[in-house]
This record gives structure tokens, sequence and C-alpha cells, in this order.
């Protein structure tokens, strides 16, 4: 009996099985259409995009032109005196400051030949004095022998008055000589003074050592260059210009120059008078803001110039991820009451990031420059 019940159970709970799984199917099928006939209720989603503006810009064609970085201070640092050479204070690649001592000379013959200039000083200084005290005497002898003769006494004597003026003029002489020679031996002096200062040979400016000419024990003469240095932190940019496209440049004519990939802005600082019969090419001048790569900028470095060769003038431009091909044409995406509204344009020359637009756009329109990929005539878009 109990088996048979259970036999019995057995088809009812499988028919009922059967049927929830017909319930879900249906709501399955349902559900996705229900949700299509409400989002076509509610129209497209917004798609997140990023814009630009067209912008009106000066822009003027320019070509490029290889120059170099160059050191407005560099040179050899040369000996103001002869003389060997006792120390090297700096080496190949040092950095001194404006004052540094970078050689030293032997100083003991410098030296001695200033203590005797100062005793020469010490002389005649001497001399000058017993010329000046004789000189005193002598004008009181002539003060007396004055009193006699315009006391009209029987003890002067015209004979020893006119020799006594005569002792007196020639002392003048003496003490001008003595005071002369003592000016003399004071220039001697300074100059024995200097010449000891100069054993220590100095940096005149601040920057780096890239070559040195002599070793201890060398002899140097006056002239001898010591050591060479270079103010990398005063380069600026030197370029051979076609004399054909120096016409636009002037002092203060903006450029851009490409340094390390980086562009950076510069002006023409000279353009100067003397061309190369061989190239047709002027040296031109510029200094550029090269203050941001500092540290890894070098005499004769190479780098790019765009020089320009029209006038500037105003143009429309959009960015050039705004841009899009289809079927052969160009065209955007413009944000008009938020949605994105597709437009060909005309484009002309790049500049820098940008194109010129011939037309298609005006100035202040918002184009998208992100997720134009995916856009349709229009969507609705948000920022």
């Amino acid at each position: 009996m109990k088996l048979y019940q259970s036999i019995q159970k057995r088809p009812a709970s499988a028919a009922f099985s059967a049927l929830l799984v017909l319930a879900l199917a249906a709501l399955t099928m349902i559900g996705p259409a229900q949700a299509q006939k409400t989002s076509a209720k509610k129209g497209p989603s917004a798609a997140l995009v990023s814009v630009d503006k067209v912008l009106a810009q000066s822009v003027s064609q320019t070509i490029p032109v290889v120059g170099r970085l160059v050191a407005r201070r560099s040179g050899v640092v040369a000996a103001r005196v002869a003389g060997p050479v006792s120390e090297i204070r700096a080496d190949v690649g040092d950095r001194v400051q404006k004052g540094d001592v970078l050689a030293v000379l032997v100083r003991e013959q410098l030296h001695w030949v200033r203590e005797r200039r100062f005793a020469e000083v010490t002389s005649r200084k001497a001399q000058l004095a017993a010329r000046k005290a004789e000189m005193v005497m002598k004008n009181q002898e002539m003060q007396r022998l004055e009193k006699l003769k315009k006391g009209k006494s029987a003890a002067h004597r015209a004979a020893r008055f006119d020799d006594k003026r005569q002792e007196v003029m020639m002392l003048n002489s003496e003490v001008a000589e003595a005071t002369a020679r003592l000016r003399q031996a004071e220039a001697d002096a300074k100059l024995a003074q200097i010449n000891l200062r100069y054993a220590s040979i100095r940096a005149p400016f601040s920057g780096v050592v890239i070559r040195r000419y002599t070793e201890v024990g060398s002899y140097l003469t006056v002239g001898k260059a010591v050591v060479e240095i270079i103010d990398d932190t005063a380069l600026e940019v030197e370029a051979d210009v076609p004399v054909k496209r120096v016409v636009n440049l002037s002092p203060g004519t903006p450029v851009s120059v490409i340094v390390h990939g980086q562009t950076v802005a510069a002006k023409v600082r000279a353009v100067v008078p003397q061309e190369n019969p061989l190239t047709r090419t002027r040296a031109v001048r510029f200094t550029a803001e090269l203050t941001a790569l500092h540290g890894r900028l070098a005499g004769n470095q190479s780098v790019t110039v765009a020089i320009p060769i029209t006038a500037a003038e105003k143009v429309v431009s959009v960015h050039k991820d705004a841009i899009l091909k289809r079927r052969g044409n160009d065209m955007v995406f413009v944000v008009e009451k938020g949605a994105a509204q597709p437009r060909t344009i005309r484009i002309g020359d790049a500049v820098g990031g940008r194109f010129v637009v011939e037309d298609g756009l005006k100035v202040g329109e918002v184009v998208v420059v992100r997720g134009n990929e995916r856009l349709f005539p229009g969507q609705p878009v948000r920022f």
C-alpha cells in the first residue's frame, strides 16, 4: 500500500516542477522586453566624453634650423706673472666659483722682490725728508739775509744773498726730484705686491674646468695657459640661418627651440653682420629659457630652432584628437544643446597639437576630443 502511494505522488511532483521551469523562462523573456520598452521611453544614455574649444591663435610658418648651445663666458685662464708651478688645485670637470685658486706659483722670489721694493720706498722717504729739512734751513738763512737787506745793515753782502737764493732754488729742484723718486719707488712696490698676488692664479668667473694645460713643476711665462673654463649657467643658442630667412629675424623676434625633445621659448638677441660665403648663412644668437634644463646642457650641444618664414596671422584651430576620418572626409562632433552633432570640416596645416580649420567651425564652439569614436549623431553627452 505504501509503495502504491509513493508511485502515485511522484508524477504530480514532476508536473509541478515542469510548470515552475516554464514560468521562470517566461519571466526571463518578458524582463528584457520590458526593459527595452522602458529604455526606449527614456531615450539613449548620455556618453562620458572630454571636450575642447575651437580657438583663434596667431601662427606663422617655420622651418627647422640646426643650432648649438654656446657659452657667453668661456676661455683660457693664463698666468699673469712668470714662475714655476708649485701647486695645481683644479682638475678637469671640477666646478669652481669666481675667485677660487686654480694654481699657485713659487712665491719666494716674488716675495723678496716685494720686500726690496718696500725697502727702497723707505729709503726714498728718508732722502726726501733730508732734502726738505735742508730746504727749511736754507729758507731760514734766506729770511735772515732779507732782514739785513731791508735794514741796510753793514753786514749785508749782495753776493752772499744771491748765492743763498740760488742754493734755495737748487734745493727746490732736489726736493721735487726726491718726491718723484719716492713715487716711482712706491709704484714699483705696488707692482711687486700685485705680482705676488698674481702668484695665486684664480678663476675669473664661475664655471667648470674643461681642460688643463700645465702640471706641477712646469715653468709658466706671462700669458701661458693654465686651465680652460666654461660657464654652463650662461648658455645661449647660436644657429647659422640662411640669408633669405634672416630678413624675418630682428632682435626680440620670438622663436621656439627644441632641446632634449622639449620645446622652450626663445627670442633673437642679435644677428651677426657677417656672412659665410660658402654656406650663404649668417650667425644668429638667441636667448632661451633654459633654467629648467640646467645640469643637462653642454657647450656645442645640438638643438633645433624653429625659424619663422612668414609673418604671424590669426587662424582658427581645433585639437588634433577631435578629428575623425569618415568616408575620406574630416569630421568632428560638435556639442550643441548637450548632444553630439557630427560636422564635416576642412583642415589645413598642423600647429603644434592642433590643426588649422579652413572651413566648418567657428571660434568658441565645443568639440569632443575623447570618446568621440563611439558617438552617434544626436547622442547626449556629459563631460
